[in-house]
Order: C-alpha cells, then structure tokens, then sequence
C-alpha cells in the first residue's frame, strides 16, 4: 500500500481531508518509552492550520486522540494508533472540482486512478491534512531522537525566491489570488557514523521517501546538492582530520552522507515546496461530464503558501526515516 512506510518502523496514514478523521497506526517502537503529549501538542500546533493569516482560515485543533499502544502515555509494546478528528470541513467548496480538476492538483490524476470513485472534497487522501498523522508519527519518532542526543531542526530558507522576507512574498502573492512555493531547509546533528547502508537502502533513499509524502514536496537536495555538479572534485571533497578521538570533516560539502551512509558530520538536506494549486485566479481545465475544456477559479479556503506549515513536516518526515534506520542498527 502507498500509504505505509518502514522496514523497523511501520507507519500507515488513513483517512482523508473531510472524512470523520484521520490517523496513524505505528508498529515497531519498543515499549517503555513516554511520550510528553504537551511537547507532542506543540509539535502539533506548528502544523496545524488557523494558526496565522498565512494559513487557511480552516481551523482544526489537531489534538491526537490514542486508541491503543500506550498506557500511562508510556508506549506497550502494542501498535500505536492515534486519530485526529476533522470538525471544520466545508465540502460544497468542492462541487465544482467534481467535474473540472484543478490544475497543478492531483484531481485528475486520482479520477484516472481511482475511476472517478476518488474523494475530492479537501483533496481527499492527496490532501496536505494528511500531514497531521504523519506529525504525530514523527513528533513521537523525534523525541525518542532527541534522548539519544539527536535533533532535527528544518527552517524556511526562501520563499518565491525571497530570503531576506520570505514573508513578503506571500502577501504579494494572495493579494493577487495567487500562491507561492519555496524551499526549506533541514539540519540534523547528533547523529553517529554508521547509520544506513549503500544502494538501495541508503540515508539519503529512506530520507527522501518519507519527505515525498508531504504532497508539495517536487525536489531534494543533500549537502551541496546541484551545485556540487558545477564544481571540481578538489573543491567538493571534504577532508578529515582528527579533532580529539573524533574524526570530522573541514567542510560539509557531502551533507553528513557518504556512500549512503552516515558521517558523523550534520545530516543537510533541502526541499523545494511548490506553490499551492488552489488559487482563485480563473485558469484553464477540462470537463469530465462535458467532454470539453473548461475554466476554473477555485473557491474555498485554501494556504497561499505551504511553507511555513510544512516546516515541521520535513522534520517529521526525517525523524521517521532515522529513526526507522537506527532500528535497523
């Protein structure tokens, strides 16, 4: 199934965007470990939308509700389960999508896949809401990081090409009826060397496949990325030395990544965020009950910009993938 990730850790994300609610069962963690729920909650809450006027005025509390796999908020042993209760759905907005897909959305892919029987109300299962399980996996997985002395920490790098106000490019961009993408980065440090292995199983491999769940995710990057492409090798190579019993790298061209596996150095990566599809600019579609092209100006509440909501989700996503690999050490 698409929606399970893990080899150790075995996440499967339900529901969709305007279902009664959505979750995450996750198999695998080991028992005796407690989980802060306030820390948990204010993971949640950086997510969670209605929280500035750069979100969509949707507002949802996000408070995980757990089913099973903890007692005392000390996992078992069991499966976790967790839900989230959708309660601020306004379906209608959609009736229009039904027959004319959004462009840049995954509407018409999902009607060709799903024989038409897909559910549009919210984007369905392709929805961004379905971040907020996938938080709560990885809000728990980085705590559990965290007491190994492993943090993960992503922040806003551009937005529509903006760094010195990323903001800015937002307001510009809604007062238009428009969005805007950009790109985040994510840092992580503590992690020992070792961690993964070469070919298919690789850091950079389990990392980018749990990034790539978050649907506006296009592209990722570790280390230098791209621009090591345009460099010689004299200038990318990072050289080691000695710092006590520790061996370290001068620079961090590599990301903390060599041949799949972990350095020792801080695991770089970036991801680029596209802009979200919903806009209320008329564009240009297709009707499926017409058999015709058609235009569309979508209506609804809808991010400008995904970005700032999705910080927390690339650290989510991160904390999954490593934690899933140092299992497997």
């Amino acid at each position: 199934m698409s929606s399970t990730y893990g080899k150790n850790l075995k996440i499967s994300i339900f529901g969709q965007s305007h279902s009664e609610a959505i979750g995450v069962t996750v198999d695998g963690i080991p028992a005796g470990i407690r989980i802060d729920m306030e820390e948990l909650q204010s993971f949640m809450d950086r997510r969670a939308p209605g929280k500035s006027r750069y979100s969509t005025p949707r507002k949802e509390g996000d408070k995980p509700e757990f089913l099973s796999g903890l007692v005392n908020d000390t996992t078992c042993g069991a499966p976790l389960t967790a839900i989230i209760r959708n309660t601020n759905t306004r379906s209608s907005d959609y009736d229009n999508i039904r027959d004319i897909p959004r462009p840049g959305h995954a509407d018409y892919t999902a009607h060709v896949k799903y024989g038409g029987f897909e559910d549009v109300s919210g984007g369905g299962h392709f929805s961004g809401r379905l971040t907020a399980p996938l938080c709560i996996a990885g809000g728990i997985a980085k705590q559990i990081l965290s007491s190994q002395g492993i943090e993960i920490s992503a922040f806003i790098k551009e937005i529509g090409g903006n760094s010195s106000d990323p903001f800015m490019a937002i307001d510009q961009a809604r007062e238009k009826g428009d969005s805007v993408g950009g790109i985040i980065e994510c840092v992580v440090t503590g992690l020992p060397a070792g961690v993964g292995n070469p070919m298919f199983d690789g850091v950079e491999n389990n990392v980018a496949k749990a990034v790539f769940s978050i649907p506006a995710v296009k592209g990722i990057e570790f280390g230098r990325g791209f621009d090591a492409a345009r460099i010689c090798g004299s200038e990318n190579n990072d050289e080691f030395y000695f710092d006590g019993d520790k061996v370290k790298t001068r620079t961090n061209n590599h990301g903390g990544i060599l041949g799949g596996i972990t350095s020792g150095m801080p695991v770089v990566f970036r991801v680029a965020i596209k802009p979200t599809p919903s806009i209320s600019i008329e564009q240009n579609s297709i009707s499926y009950s017409k058999g015709e092209n058609a235009k569309l100006a979508v209506r609804g509440r809808h991010d400008p910009c995904i970005v700032p909501r999705a910080v927390p989700c690339v650290e989510a996503a991160a904390a999954i993938a490593l934690y899933d690999l140092i299992l497997d050490n």
